[in-house]
């Protein structure tokens, strides 16, 4: 399960290192007003202590920089970002779409320092990740960042160079042979920021989607690994598809986890640095869609294993997804948070998903908090196919977004759209359906929310204070339809199949039953919905008719002055709401969508910053006409 690597270099690689003294920066460790991690911090309640920006004050809010990511000699169409910058100290550290590492004065938007990645190679897209150096030697805090190639680097803080010490001139391979298993020719990324425990680099793997081959999903495994922040030594391995003999491998059918490819940490894991207990939520399997060559549960797909973060070795896991074919993976962070329940605080863990159901457990044990029903579930009527009869479901809270679709509840509106609509289903024998209703063999079918929609890899917010779990939420249905291939295996196919949303793409308008996007708070001393509010405006409607919601494809952020901001929808919007009730409070148009999910930051002016990435693109597809991040504060007084 867990594999320990061989250490037998490693004395001999500290003592040269300790010998190669490096300067080291005073950047120093982070503080509670910067945005020192993807998440604010490892727990991923993306919760800040700053207070300064306020119900009463945040409509005064004001652009203070912008900085434009493409440069000036680029020759090419603009591009979308998802990444989250970090800030420590005054210094912002982002990864640009444009093949560059960036740092920026946090309160100015100055350039410090730029590196820019060889051989037109980028880094990850949804962030990078900060080590604040030592571990025992005089080695420098360090930005840590994977990229499209499937290296890793290593650069320091202070200068963005490559630190020397750590694998080759700063750089090692993830394309290692144990998890290329079918070849290092295959693509193989690191899609999202590391995770930062002591001295390891956790990483999870980027191995693509969709079958790895005619008939099945063989391809690179998608491990999680760590690796020592001071060598780019690899330290333990955790084989998401169990080997022979490991727990789970009885989930795999005859011999069908042989080099399978998915079950990966694409999005982001979480971190009990107290308890050294890491979260990992894992992905389906490769084909996606398809499991006839897969029979089993398959674990640890569309799961989330906790994990001794020192070793790697296996505590306890949840399946959110059984034998996952309809791409729901397990991918953004698991929030983890204190929660009272009968006079006594429990260590809690909260799990959602694209099937907008919430899941919470006992993060040490992995019990459930509230109940959790298996509940049977349709039949598949694909030759071969044997889907789980049954798939857990939370007795609370009850589901965050629409779940169920029907002709009689599609979009009702503007006429012109409803009879749009209307004709989309009609005219394409559209199968109509409710949870886990599997894909339906050459028939579009639609089984909400589908693998666009739910809570994607953004992932909610938690108030400590109010006791309140936040999030935004998608409902944008993705049309299905398998297909047999003359080699005889199948796949997802048709004009209205791949990535192709419920809706008419000329008009950027959705199919489903309004809002196609909502604010989601849930009292956690309760499990109840707190409240549920429109999220965006579909501006290509007639007034009267525009407040429809929109789908995200980033998250929020909550301060201590009771605040939630969000970007996320696609209708170029950037807004704030009172966390307690969901109201608005403000909100501005951008020159494009925001596709991420904001931070906010304490300046060296000692002014709040709140700052977004705004671009378009994403999982929405809403048009890339930007490349700015935007910092925004309150005016000086």
């Amino acid at each position: 399960m867990a594999r320990l690597a061989s250490r037998l270099a490693l004395g001999v690689a500290l003592a040269s290192l300790a010998a190669a003294s490096t300067v080291v920066s005073n950047a120093g460790a982070p503080g509670a007003t910067d945005w020192p991690s993807t998440n604010y911090d490892q727990s991923a309640n993306r919760y800040s202590p700053l207070t300064q920006i306020t119900a009463k004050n945040v409509s005064t809010l004001q652009q203070v920089w912008s900085v434009h990511l493409k440069p000036a000699d680029f020759i090419g169409r603009m591009r979308e970002d998802e990444a989250i910058p970090i800030v420590i100290g005054n210094t912002m550290y982002l990864a640009s779409p444009y093949g560059a590492v960036i740092a920026l004065d946090a309160t100015t938007g100055a350039e410090k320092w730029r590196f820019q990645l060889p051989n037109n190679e980028l880094p990850s897209k949804r962030g990078l990740a900060y080590w604040p150096g030592g571990g025992g030697l005089p080695l420098p805090p360090s930005i840590i960042f994977g990229s499209t190639t499937g290296r890793l680097y290593s650069l320091k803080a202070s200068d963005g160079t490559l630190n020397e010490w750590f694998g080759e001139n700063g750089v090692i391979t993830l394309k290692t042979p144990e998890v290329m298993q079918t070849g290092t020719n295959a693509a193989y990324s690191l899609l999202s920021s590391p995770t930062i425990y002591k001295n390891l680099i956790i990483t999870g793997a980027g191995t693509g989607e969709g079958p790895g081959g005619s008939n099945g999903g063989a391809g690179p495994a998608g491990d999680t690994r760590a690796w020592d922040a001071r060598t780019g030594k690899l330290v333990w391995t955790f084989h998401t598809v169990p080997r022979p003999g490991e727990f789970g491998y009885d989930t795999w059918g005859g011999d069908s986890a042989k080099n399978r490819s998915g079950v990966n940490v694409w999005g982001y894991t979480s971190l009990d640095a107290e308890r050294g207990i890491l979260y990992m939520p894992l992905g389906a399997p490769n084909n996606d869609r398809v499991g006839i060559d897969r029979p089993g549960n398959n674990l640890f797909s569309s799961s989330v294993v906790a994990v001794d973060a020192n070793t790697g070795k296996y505590l306890w896991h949840f399946q959110l997804v059984h034998h996952d074919i309809w791409d729901y993976d397990t991918q953004s962070a698991p929030l983890l948070v204190d929660l009272r329940r009968d006079g006594q605080m429990v260590p809690a863990v909260i799990i959602v998903n694209k099937t907008g159901l919430m899941f919470t457990l006992n993060r040490v044990t992995g019990k459930p908090i509230f109940d959790i029903e298996e509940r049977p579930v349709p039949k598949s009527d694909v030759p071969g196919e044997q889907a789980s009869p049954t798939q857990p479901f939370p007795v609370k809270p009850e589901p965050l977004t629409q779940n169920t679709i029907s002709r009689n509840n599609l979009y009702k509106g503007e006429p012109q759209h409803q009879s749009y609509c209307e004709h989309l289903v009609d005219d394409n024998n559209m199968k109509l359906g409710g949870p886990f209703m599997p894909i339906a063999l050459n028939q579009y079918s639609i089984s909400p929310p589908g693998p666009a929609g739910g809570i994607n890899f953004w992932g909610p917010a938690y108030d400590p204070e109010l006791h309140l779990f936040i999030s935004n939420t998608s409902n944008i249905f993705q049309p299905m339809r398998l297909i047999q291939r003359p080699d005889g295996s199948y796949i997802n196919s048709g004009p209205l199949a791949g990535t192709r949303r419920f809706g008419d793409p000329d008009r950027h308008l959705l199919c489903g039953p309004t809002p196609w996007g909502e604010l989601v708070a849930v009292n956690m001393d309760t499990g109840n919905i707190a409240y549920r509010k429109t999220l965006g405006v579909s501006d290509a409607l007639p007034a009267g008719l525009q407040n429809t919601g929109r789908p995200s494809s980033g998250g929020v952020v909550l301060t201590a002055s009771g605040l939630t901001f969000v970007g996320g929808t696609d209708d170029f919007r950037f807004r704030a709401f009172a966390t307690a009730t969901g109201e608005k409070l403000w909100e501005i148009r951008l020159p494009s969508s925001v596709e991420t999910t904001p931070i906010t930051y304490q300046g060296a002016d000692g002014r709040q910053f709140v700052t977004v990435v705004s671009t378009g693109g994403g999982l929405t597809g809403s048009q890339v006409t930007n490349d700015e991040i935007i910092a925004f504060a309150l005016p000086k007084k």
